[in-house]
């Protein structure tokens, strides 16, 4: 006679064996530590295996619990996707999405709007920052995916593109003809640094003609023609326009736009998000 196994302590099994422990599975399923601990023990009565190796400080698999987890995973994923498509009960909840707030536009409007036709339950926070807050928050377990600018590639992320910085000013400006050349930066912007180097290097003499900490004060300083910035090609806003400068200024590096997503953010929400990011930002 078949035997059926218990998708609850499924979930609970894969929740250990991605976070790492019992306490923070426990946390991120909603439950007790107790009532995780008591369907693992069911899952490896019923099975007649041994799949998690307790012996050490912290929760580690053994080789059964190795082979079961694929499984596991691939049927928690078609159970979702079947409970999603066949009922009248929509994915509902709250994720955290971190974005570098000039990668911004154009991509995530984009794939906010395609995911709320396909989920209006889902609520995506939104969070723009700079890159090193948002991989700090990531690694608090604060936001559930993040997309970041780099010019390297973290373990466990995803490159999703590479492209160049370009030249920025005001529609039909001249502030990139003048000497000493006026920057517009935020204080912490990754590129900064980069574009002030090629800049040395070229012997172009420059000066910050503006720094904040908010991307629409550099943003107006350099729509109004004094001064003008760097952006990845392709996330220009209609405020600005990259700069036919004719090799007056130097050529910039290119810059890596990466993604990191939880490991315990799966199913098939998750699965919609992150394709629409990986569409979106690789069509920049």
């Amino acid at each position: 006679m078949p035997r059926n196994l218990d998708m609850t302590a499924l979930r609970s099994f894969a929740a250990v064996a991605d976070s790492g422990g019992v306490t923070r599975a426990a946390g991120l399923l909603h439950l007790t530590q107790s009532a995780v601990s008591m369907q693992l023990k069911r899952l490896e009565e019923s099975l007649g295996r041994t799949l998690l190796d307790r012996a050490g400080r912290g929760v580690a698999l053994t080789a059964d619990g190795e082979q079961l987890l694929g499984y596991a995973r691939r049927m928690l994923s078609l159970n979702d996707e079947i409970y999603e498509r066949l009922t009248d009960h929509a994915y509902e909840g709250e994720i955290v999405l971190g974005v570098p707030l000039d990668v911004v536009y154009p991509a995530v409007p984009k794939v906010l709007r395609l995911l709320h036709a396909d989920y209006p339950r889902m609520k995506i926070n939104l969070v723009s920052s700079y890159t090193t807050v948002l991989h700090q928050m990531f690694a608090r377990g604060d936001c559930d995916v993040i997309v970041t600018t780099e010019n390297h590639l973290d373990a466990g992320g995803e490159e999703l593109n590479e492209l160049p910085l370009v030249w920025v000013g005001a529609p039909d400006g001249s502030a990139w003809k003048a000497r000493p050349l006026g920057l517009g930066f935020e204080y912490k912007c990754f590129f900064r640094k980069g574009v002030q180097g090629a800049l040395d290097k070229a012997g172009i003499p420059w000066f910050m003609a503006v720094e904040s900490e908010a991307y629409r004060t550099i943003e107006a300083t350099v729509s109004a023609d004094l001064a003008i910035h760097a952006v990845i090609e392709g996330t220009e806003t209609p405020q600005m326009e990259p700069i036919n400068h004719g090799g007056a200024l130097p050529e910039l590096a290119s810059v890596k736009i990466n993604m990191y997503a939880a490991d315990t953010f799966t199913g098939g929400f998750a699965d919609a998000l992150l394709a629409r990011l990986r569409q979106a930002f690789s069509d920049i």
